[in-house]
């Protein structure tokens, strides 16, 4: 049986998913994956396919796929792009040097004489990115790969079908500056539909939270910025880490970080610009994802949030 361990972030658009990514890369005994893992593949298709990208999904392979061609199949834009035309990436500057021919080599390496499936296919694609790549700061007690991917969660049946002995986080973040932050892309979702794919990622993050016990855990972005040391202590030990007081500020192959940004669109993950990002939203606006979104604002402790924090 594998002895691999994998640890599966997930989070609604904007809702501090990359933040506890970064807060996670200095803990020494974690393999943190350098941007968002984007394990999901062309292939497969269900309910959920019309609503989040496939590149967010759990991986599906045909069943006569090799290992060259299920390497090619994961979606991992953000790697691959800065491997292939870097100039190109976002992360251009990042440091990160990795020979992609080696990386698909150890790919190939590590599914040999095992099964062909998508758990196989996963654990290949996690260590075989951490053993090409060149300049990472080992430190020689990692145990486990972590992985980030919005919306992750809503695939939680498959990820431990693959590995029951993962764990999977949810980060959820007040759907008011989540869509405020959210409503600065290109082409943002509609306050209305923002607030119903929160309610439906809220949903299913307490349903599995309930149903996978121990290992499924539900962590508020508020609660992170709010205190930082107690919300990392209590999570780390709740998956049986110890705690690390490099998980107290955001880095890169655990290197500090000024501020969060390019890895995701909270820049400066505080308590007061959580606050501020909420209140750029207008009036009517901040009504509509209330009324929208009542139920689950209660369910996670947001009760009362318009009131007391939004002007």
């Amino acid at each position: 049986m594998s002895q691999f361990k994998l640890i599966m972030l997930s989070a609604m658009y904007e809702n501090g998913g990359n933040t506890t990514h970064r807060l996670l890369d200095g803990h020494p005994e974690l393999y943190v994956y350098p941007f968002e893992s984007q394990v999901g593949t062309g292939a497969g298709s269900d309910s959920l396919s019309s609503v989040v990208p496939l590149r967010y999904r759990w991986p599906e392979f045909p069943s006569d796929v090799t290992p060259e061609q299920a390497y090619e199949m994961f979606w991992d834009e953000e790697l691959k792009t800065l491997l292939r035309v870097p100039g190109r990436s976002k992360f251009k500057d990042c440091g990160l040097t990795m020979d992609e021919k080696k990386r698909k080599a150890s790919f190939v390496k590590h599914c040999q004489g095992k099964p062909q499936n998508r758990a196989t296919f996963v654990e290949a694609y996690y260590r075989s990115t951490f053993d090409a790549w060149e300049n990472y700061n080992h430190t020689g007690e990692e145990k486990y790969h972590v992985g980030y991917n919005p919306a992750q969660g809503l695939d939680t049946d498959k990820i431990f079908a693959d590995f029951p002995d993962a764990h999977v986080i949810h980060v959820v973040r007040n759907p008011y500056s989540g869509y405020s932050d959210t409503s600065k892309r290109p082409f943002p979702l509609s306050t209305k539909k923002y607030a119903w794919l929160w309610n439906w990622c809220q949903h299913y993050a307490l349903t599995y939270q309930k149903k996978y016990a121990g290992n499924f855990h539900i962590v508020r972005f508020e609660d992170i910025v709010n205190d930082t040391k107690g919300t990392m202590e209590k999570l780390l030990n709740d998956m049986g880490l110890p705690f690390s007081e490099n998980c107290l500020h955001a880095s890169f192959n655990k290197t500090k970080l000024e501020e969060v940004y390019p890895w995701g669109t909270i820049r400066i993950p505080t308590s007061e610009v959580n606050i501020s990002t909420a209140n750029e939203l207008n009036t009517e606006q901040k009504k509509e994802i209330q009324s929208e979104s009542f139920i689950m604002q209660n369910a996670l402790g947001y009760e009362g949030f318009l009131e007391n924090h939004l002007s």
